[in-house]
């Protein structure tokens, strides 16, 4: 809370400051601060807000002064903010962003990040995605990657109920890159409440589509590429 109070008078002061390179500096410094600030609270809304008004500041910053990065940590914001727009899936506001990088910017660890993984889920390869929270090149990332997580998680499991009819737990458990059968179970008692767990013999069943073809008259393995591939074409074209 404290910080949250300094930042609320920061912002105050910073009307007053002059538009000279160290006070647009320390106003990018603090909005800074702020975003990590909401990070932290796992405040999405505050988050935007700060980013908005960071952009701003920003754009000041690069019309009086040529360095590049801008600041030392702003390699590190529009990481974070690429995440966001990921997890919120705005695509076209993600390229957007991108088109204003310059190449060195973008080969930094905190941006290149975001744009591997934008790729990997272009192409469908969830895998490669939930491998990816374990790499993260900073823990304010942690909080996206799950928010993300949950989306690629979504992804896989819509795919395979209408892929397979049955799977081993231990299965879903390695392909979903859960920690643990409770992890699953979990998430299948607050998401997926209409699979069927059979503890006798450890298999999930898979309630059939409501309509069309039934799921063991499907080939399982081809229908999941086709799915994925053609859900992250739709998202492209979107």
């Amino acid at each position: 809370e404290g910080g949250k109070a300094a930042l609320s008078e920061m912002k105050i002061l910073m009307l007053d400051f002059e538009g000279t390179v160290e006070y647009v500096t320390i106003a990018c410094n603090a909005l800074e601060l702020g975003v990590l600030l909401s990070v932290a609270d796992e405040d999405l809304d505050s988050f935007a807000r700060n980013v908005t008004q960071l952009k701003s500041h920003y754009a000041a910053l690069s019309s009086i002064s040529s360095s590049s990065p801008l600041t030392s940590m702003s390699c590190h914001i529009i990481g974070l903010n690429l995440m966001y727009l990921l997890v919120e899936n705005n695509l076209s506001e993600f390229h957007a962003e991108l088109e204003l990088l310059s190449s060195e910017e973008a080969s930094t660890p905190h941006i290149s990040f975001p744009i591997r993984l934008e790729r990997q889920l272009m192409v469908g390869s969830y895998d490669e995605v939930l491998d990816a929270s374990s790499h993260v090149p900073d823990p304010s990332y942690s909080f996206f990657m799950d928010n993300l997580l949950q989306t690629v998680r979504d992804s896989i499991a819509d795919c395979v109920e209408v892929s397979y009819k049955t799977m081993s737990i231990e299965d879903a458990v390695n392909m979903m890159k859960f920690d643990s059968r409770e992890d699953l179970l979990e998430y299948i008692q607050e998401c997926r409440d209409d699979w069927i767990v059979d503890e006798a013999s450890s298999e999930l069943c898979f309630q059939p589509p409501e309509v069309g073809a039934k799921a063991s008259d499907i080939p399982s393995k081809q229908l999941m590429a086709q799915t994925l591939s053609y859900a992250t074409e739709l998202e492209r074209i979107v």
